[in-house]
């Protein structure tokens, strides 16, 4: 993406009502809306993130199949997400918004048990031992999910990473979480959860046409 697109894209996502993008200082000294999402969406529904939401398309499409609740897409990189914002303002989806601040962060953002749901959709699964702590599944990412989750919340993970998969089964096994679904290609379970399969961006398409298993696992977190 040349830098007059990207200029672009940040100009316009300062327009757009459904785009919030504090500073890191913001963030860590008293962010605004901590405790108070509900105030912005201006109802009471539950509230599911989406972490790493890249261009926002399935952050949209869970707003759009679910109108009682509010979804937040979450990335650092507010040029991608740029698309998702503005297909949502085009369609008057008012139960869409776009935080652009680092997933380390989120427990600066929300207060204990603010959220519902938790979606991971396509992280990179960082293969390399040494980014082992930039996974958005490890130990310290799931208490810090725990925390925001309200007692029944739940986690969903994506993913056409088989490593990123199974390592985070282990993990949930080893800790002796709650796995309430999990398999290793969700097109071709005999029960596949509508949540899990209603929904396909567009490198997931790419994926499934080039016969590539796509993964998913929900559970909740017992610490």
């Amino acid at each position: 993406m040349g830098s007059k697109n990207k200029l672009k894209r940040f100009k316009e996502n300062a327009s757009f009502e459904n785009v919030i993008q504090p500073g890191r200082d913001e963030v860590l000294q008293g962010f605004p809306l901590k405790g108070k999402w509900h105030s912005h969406f201006d109802n009471d529904n539950p509230i599911v993130l989406e972490l790493g939401c890249g261009k926002g398309e399935y952050t949209v499409a869970l707003a759009q199949n679910n109108p009682d609740k509010n979804f937040i897409g979450i990335d650092i990189k507010g040029a991608r997400f740029w698309r998702g914002a503005k297909t949502a303002m085009e369609k008057n989806f008012t139960n869409v918004a776009f935080l652009r601040t680092q997933i380390e962060l989120i427990d600066f953002c929300f207060d204990p048990q603010e959220i519902s749901e938790i979606w991971i959709t396509f992280p990179d699964p960082q293969i390399k031992y040494k980014r082992t702590k930039h996974r958005l599944v490890t130990k310290p990412f799931l208490k810090k999910y725990q925390s925001l989750l309200k007692p029944d919340g739940v986690v969903h993970l994506k993913t056409d990473s088989e490593f990123l998969h199974g390592y985070l089964l282990g993990l949930l096994h080893e800790g002796r979480h709650e796995v309430l679904f999990a398999h290793h290609d969700i097109y071709n379970s005999s029960s596949p959860p509508v949540e899990a399969t209603s929904i396909q961006t567009f490198y997931e398409k790419q994926y499934l046409e080039g016969n590539k298993a796509i993964t998913y696992v929900k559970f909740r977190t017992r610490y």
